[in-house]
C-alpha cells in the first residue's frame, strides 16, 4: 500500500474516531441537558386517574354518570385479549420487544415520510405505546424536537421501571378516544352501549382506530372515514395473526352500529338523579363526585319511576285541558316566501322545552271542520310542498280548547276549528288513533301545562324512595317540587292533629261539634272564623267523619281541646316542619312543608308508628369496591349468605324509634281508609284494594295534595302553580291530586295481590253506626267496623257538652274482653 493511501486511511480512521467521540459526547450532552429536569416518571406507580362516578337504580340499571373526564378504570387482567391485540396491531406491533423506542418503526416512518412529503401527504408518526404514555402522563402535546427527545428518554426509563403489562394498563385507561371517552371501557359504553367483554371484533377494531385522531373518524359525521380506518385495523389484526381472513372479511362487511353516546342502557330519572348528585356533592365534594369513581346504588325502582313520570304528566295535562287553550307556540307567514325558504325557517326554530314527548307542527290550512298541518319531521323529508304527507287535526280534537280566561275560567264551547287555529300557527301535536274519518294521518292538539306538581313513592318501612317526579319536565325546570318546594299541606295535615286526640283518649267514634267557631286573634288581628269548604255545619260528628269529609271546624275544635303546643310537638316528631307557631290556624295545614317530608310522615303512620328517614341512596362504594356508606347500617351477626340455603335467614334488629303508638297508628290508618271508601278520596275506591290517605286543599285552592298508602308503599302527590295562584273554582285535592294517585297505584300494584292493612295487638274491631259512632244493634244498616283500643268501646249513650265552642264526646266504658267483633 502506498504512503498516500496509508495517509488517507489514517485520516479516515481519525475522522471516524473523532466523529464517534463527538457523537458520544453529544449524546451524553443531550441526555444530560434534556434529562435533568424531566418529570418524575415513578409517580406512575401511584396512578389514580379521575374515574367516572356512576349512579345505579335498585335493579342495577344505570341512571347517571358524573365526570369531568369520562373514564372507567379497568385492570389489565380484566381487559379482553382481543382489545389488547387490536390496539397493538394499530399502534405498536413491536410493543413487547422494543425498549420504549422502536428503532425499526422509526426508520420505517422516516422512509414513509420522505415519500409522503414528495406526494404531499400527511406525515405519519412513530411513537410507541410507551412514548404515548410518557407524552400523555408527563409531557405536553406540543410538536417540538425537544419534546420528542424528552419523550424518548422518559420512555426508556419507564421501560426499565415498569412491566409491559403495567405500561399497557396505563395506556388503555388513559387514552382519549373521542366523545369525552377516556380509556377503552368508557369508549365501549359511549360508542356501543356495551362493556368491554361484550364487544364484537368489528367494534373493537373501531375503538383501536380512534387514538390517532378521534374527530377524523366520527361514527356519524365521518362515517366513511371511520369504516375505512376500522377496516385497516382489521387488516392489521389479520397480518399479526390475531384473526383469520374469514373473520376479517365478515367484520368488514358489517355496519359500524354505534349508539348515541351510550344512552342505550341509561334509565332517565333526572329529578331523582339531581337530588342524588346534590347529596353526593355535599358529603364528598366535587373532586370525589366527578373523579372519585364512586359506585352509588340508589333506591329507585325504574318500573315505578316510569309509571310516576307518565301519570304525573297525564294528570297535569288533564287539569290543563279543563282550563282552556292559551294559544299557539308561535306563528309564521308560510306563504310570504317560497316553500323551501319557510320550511327551513321553521325547521331551524328551536323546539320549545316540554314538547319533546310530542311533535311540533305548523298549520298550513284550516277550515271549520279540520286543520291541515305539517310536522317538522314531515317537512324534513319532503322536497316540495305537494309532496308533504297529509296530516290533520279534526274538530273533535280541538273541542277541549275553549279560550282560557283569567281566574282559570274558560270561554264558550268550540264550534269550529278556526276558533282555535289559524294558518301559520306553530303548535304541539301528537299522533292518535281514531275511528272517525280523517284527512291523512290524524293528530291531536296538545298544550304544555302551566301548572306543575310532584310525586313521591317510598317504602314506609325503610324510607327508601322508590320513585320521584319533581315537575312536568326537567328540561323546562330543574327545580324539584318534591324536595325543594315548601308549600302549605292544607287538610293533608289533619291526621296529625287527630293523632294527638287519639293519644289523649279520644276514639274514632268520639263526637265533636261541627258548628261555627270564632276566636279573637289578639290586638289588631281581628277575629278568625274558619269554615268548612262546603260552607255548611253538620252538628255532632265522629272523628272518623271529620277525617273522611275533611271537616275544618271539627279539626280546629280538636286542636283547641288537645292544645296546639302538642300538635306542634307531633309535627316536629314526624319531621313535617320545624318551629311551627302554635296558632290554631296551623291545625288546618297553614304551616309549610315539602312533599317528601309529608309523605315520609304518612309512612310512619302506616308502618305502625316507627321513625323513618327518606333516603335516595342504599350504598356507596369507592373505586376499589370498598363500601363507604350504607343506609341500613345495622349489624347482622351470622350473616353468611352461603349458609342461608341450609338455615333460616338471620333476623335483623329493629332499631327504629317509636314516634306513635301502634294502636293509634292503626286507628288513623282505618280512618283514612274511610277517606277512600266514603270520603274525599272516593275516586280511588274503584281500584278495589286496601288503600288509604288524605286529601289536602289550601285556601282559594292554591295548593292541592293527596298523600296515601297501601300496606307497603306510601305515595304523595302535590299539584300547584310555581307562582302560587288559585287552580280555579271547584278544583281541590280530590279533583286534581287524587286521580294522579289513583292512576299511579292502579299500575304500580297491578301485579300484587291485595293485602289488608296489618292490625297490631291491642286493637278491637267493633261494629258501630257509621254516623253516630254508637254500637250497632241487630239488623242495623249503615254500619262499619271501627277500631278501638282494647278495653274501651262506646256505650249507647252520648252526652253533648254545653258551650258555643264546646267539644262533644261519647262516653266510654272499660271492657276487659280479649277482642272480637261486635
Amino acid at each position: 500500500m502506498s504512503r498516500k493511501w496509508k495517509n488517507i486511511l489514517g485520516g479516515l480512521a481519525v475522522f471516524t474516531l473523532l466523529s464517534g467521540i463527538i457523537a458520544v459526547v453529544g449524546g451524553l450532552y443531550i441526555l444530560y441537558s434534556f434529562g435533568r429536569d424531566l418529570p418524575d416518571y415513578k409517580q406512575l406507580a401511584d396512578y389514580e386517574p379521575p374515574v367516572v362516578s356512576r349512579v345505579y337504580a335498585g335493579d342495577g340499571s344505570l341512571i347517571k354518570e358524573y365526570a369531568r373526564e369520562k373514564r372507567l378504570f379497568v385492570p389489565i387482567n380484566a381487559i379482553p385479549p382481543k382489545v389488547i391485540q387490536a390496539f397493538l396491531s394499530a399502534e405498536d406491533q413491536n410493543f413487547y420487544t422494543h425498549i420504549g423506542i422502536d428503532f425499526k418503526g422509526l426508520l420505517r416512518a422516516v422512509l414513509v415520510n420522505v415519500k409522503n412529503v414528495i406526494t404531499n401527504r400527511r406525515p405519519v408518526g412513530a411513537s410507541t405505546i410507551t412514548q404515548q404514555v410518557a407524552k400523555n402522563f408527563l409531557l405536553t402535546n406540543e410538536v417540538r424536537f425537544e419534546r420528542k427527545i424528552k419523550e424518548a428518554i422518559l420512555s426508556y426509563r419507564i421501560e426499565q421501571t415498569f412491566s409491559k403489562d403495567q405500561i399497557l394498563e396505563l395506556y388503555l385507561n388513559e387514552i382519549y378516544l373521542g366523545q369525552n371517552s377516556y380509556g377503552v371501557a368508557a369508549a365501549a359504553l359511549n360508542y356501543f352501549g356495551k362493556s368491554l367483554d361484550e364487544l364484537e371484533v368489528q367494534e373493537i377494531a373501531y375503538l383501536a382506530a380512534l387514538p390517532k385522531a378521534p374527530s377524523n373518524y366520527h361514527p356519524v359525521r365521518r362515517y366513511n372515514n371511520a369504516v375505512g380506518r376500522r377496516d385497516w385495523v382489521l387488516g392489521r389484526m389479520e397480518i399479526e395473526g390475531f384473526i383469520t381472513e374469514e373473520e376479517k372479511l365478515a367484520a368488514q362487511n358489517l355496519p359500524l352500529g354505534t349508539v348515541e353516546s351510550g344512552r342505550a342502557r341509561t334509565f332517565q330519572a333526572n329529578y331523582f338523579a339531581e337530588d342524588v348528585r346534590r347529596e353526593l356533592k355535599k358529603t364528598y365534594g366535587d373532586d370525589e363526585l366527578y373523579g372519585g369513581g364512586l359506585a352509588v346504588r340508589s333506591s329507585l325502582s325504574p318500573r315505578l319511576q316510569a309509571i310516576a313520570e307518565r301519570e304525573m304528566k297525564n294528570g297535569l295535562v288533564t287539569y290543563d285541558r279543563r282550563h282552556g287553550w292559551r294559544g299557539p307556540l308561535g306563528n309564521m307567514d308560510i306563504f310570504a316566501a317560497p316553500y323551501p325558504t319557510w320550511k327551513e325557517e321553521f325547521i331551524k326554530k328551536r323546539t320549545p322545552l316540554g314538547v319533546d314527548s310530542w311533535q311540533e307542527a305548523v298549520v298550513v290550512d284550516v277550515n271549520d271542520e279540520v286543520a291541515i298541518i305539517a310536522t317538522k319531521e314531515a317537512l324534513k323529508n319532503s322536497e316540495t310542498f305537494e309532496a308533504l304527507p297529509k296530516q290533520s287535526i279534526s274538530l273533535a280534537e280541538v273541542k277541549w280548547a275553549r279560550k282560557w280566561l283569567p281566574g282559570e275560567r274558560r270561554g264558550p264551547q268550540v264550534e269550529s276549528v278556526t276558533e282555535v287555529l289559524a294558518q301559520g300557527d306553530i303548535i304541539a301535536v301528537e299522533a292518535i288513533e281514531t275511528e272517525e274519518p280523517s284527512i291523512g294521518s290524524p293528530f291531536g292538539l296538545r298544550q304544555i301545562p302551566e301548572i306543575n306538581g310532584a310525586l313521591v313513592a317510598l317504602d314506609p318501612h325503610t324510607g327508601r324512595v322508590l320513585a320521584m317526579v319533581g315537575g312536568y319536565d326537567f328540561t323546562r325546570s330543574e327545580y324539584n317540587r318534591a324536595t325543594q318546594a315548601k308549600r302549605q299541606p292544607g287538610s293533608a295535615f289533619k291526621p296529625f292533629v287527630y293523632s294527638v286526640a287519639l293519644e289523649q283518649g279520644f276514639t274514632p267514634s268520639s263526637l265533636v261539634l261541627d258548628a261555627p267557631f270564632v276566636i279573637d286573634q289578639g290586638y289588631g288581628m281581628g277575629k278568625w272564623k274558619p269554615r268548612n269548604s262546603s260552607n255548611k255545619f253538620y252538628g255532632p260528628s265522629t272523628l272518623r267523619l271529620g277525617i273522611e269529609k275533611s271537616r275544618n271546624l271539627m279539626t280546629v275544635r280538636i286542636a283547641q281541646n288537645v292544645k296546639m303546643e302538642n300538635v306542634v310537638e307531633v309535627a316536629e316528631r314526624f319531621g313535617i316542619t320545624e318551629d311551627m307557631p302554635d296558632l290554631l290556624s296551623m291545625s288546618l295545614g297553614a304551616g309549610e312543608t315539602t312533599l317528601l317530608d309529608l309523605t315520609a310522615a304518612y309512612g310512619m303512620i302506616v308502618n305502625g308508628g316507627k321513625k323513618i328517614e327518606p333516603s335516595l341512596i342504599d350504598r356507596i362504594q369507592d373505586r376499589y369496591g370498598n363500601t363507604i356508606y350504607r343506609h341500613d347500617d345495622r349489624a347482622c351477626v351470622g350473616c353468611v349468605s352461603e349458609e342461608w340455603q341450609y338455615q333460616n335467614s338471620p333476623e335483623l334488629p329493629d332499631e327504629r324509634d317509636d314516634v306513635l303508638d301502634p294502636v293509634t297508628s292503626y286507628q288513623l290508618v282505618s280512618m283514612m281508609e274511610g277517606v277512600v271508601q266514603r270520603g274525599t278520596g272516593v275516586r280511588i275506591r274503584a281500584l278495589r284494594r286496601p288503600l288509604a290517605g288524605k286529601t289536602g286543599t289550601t285556601d282559594d285552592s292554591f295548593d292541592t295534595w293527596f298523600v296515601g298508602f297501601s300496606p307497603d308503599m306510601v305515595v304523595g302527590v302535590f299539584v300547584g302553580f310555581d307562582a302560587p295562584r288559585s287552580l280555579g273554582r271547584g278544583e281541590e285535592g280530590s279533583s286534581v291530586a287524587v286521580p294522579i294517585f289513583r292512576d299511579f297505584m292502579r299500575d304500580a300494584l297491578k301485579d300484587e295481590a291485595p293485602t289488608p292493612f296489618r292490625i297490631p295487638e291491642g286493637v278491637r274491631l267493633v261494629r258501630v253506626d257509621a254516623t253516630t259512632g254508637q254500637l250497632a244493634g241487630a239488623g242495623a244498616k249503615n254500619t262499619i267496623l271501627e277500631a278501638f283500643r282494647q278495653g274501651s268501646f262506646p256505650t249507647k249513650n252520648a252526652q253533648v257538652l254545653d258551650g258555643f265552642n264546646s267539644l262533644v264526646q261519647t262516653k266510654t266504658k272499660l271492657n276487659t274482653g280479649t277482642g272480637g267483633i261486635y
